[in-house]
């Protein structure tokens, strides 16, 4: 019963970790289309 237990708290605190991780890489995943689209809008400005 114990290790049981113990596999699903292992379970639960992983799942907890991939949704920190994922819910931050998301994050940082639209601050980098931000600037990239800032870059892009700067490009065509300076060009024009």
């Amino acid at each position: 019963m114990r290790s049981i237990l113990y596999i699903i708290a292992v379970i639960c605190i992983i799942g907890w970790l991939l949704g920190f991780f994922v819910y931050s890489a998301t994050g940082l995943i639209h601050i980098l289309l931000v600037l990239a689209i800032i870059a892009i809008l700067i490009g065509v400005i300076r060009g024009a």
